[in-house]
């Protein structure tokens, strides 16, 4: 935990944490123009995060789960009507497609749930 945490620039930042420190590079770099950023000053102090789950729940053996992102697929059509998502039960195996408001597209879209939009045939 303890030492110095060196910037964008390569100066020691005095008592500044990783995370602080990459924040700090980054808004220099941006006011000065310094071009020396590196990937890694970028991303100081950034922390793995756990990875998105979400809670659904299959409506023929009403078993609550949490998929990953990845067992999710979201298809954004023209209307509410022809949105919706759709997942496996991991209990019973039954394909589920319920409907997907402004709301749940924001969520699913945000947690890296692969999308695909539809398109109209007129």
């Amino acid at each position: 935990m303890g030492g110095a945490v060196r910037d964008a620039r390569g100066e020691r930042g005095a008592g500044r944490t990783g995370r602080q420190a990459g924040a700090s590079a980054l808004s220099e770099s941006a006011v000065s123009g310094v071009r020396g950023l590196t990937v890694a000053s970028a991303f100081a102090g950034m922390r793995n995060v756990a990875p998105v789950v979400f809670r659904a729940g299959c409506p023929d053996c009403r078993e609550r789960f949490e998929l990953a992102a990845s067992a999710l697929r979201l298809a954004i059509g023209a209307s509410s009507r022809t949105t919706f998502y759709s997942f496996t039960c991991p209990g019973c195996g039954a394909a589920v497609r319920k409907p997907a408001g402004e709301r749940i597209v924001e969520l699913l879209t945000g947690g890296g749930v692969r999308t695909l939009r539809l398109h109209s045939t007129v």
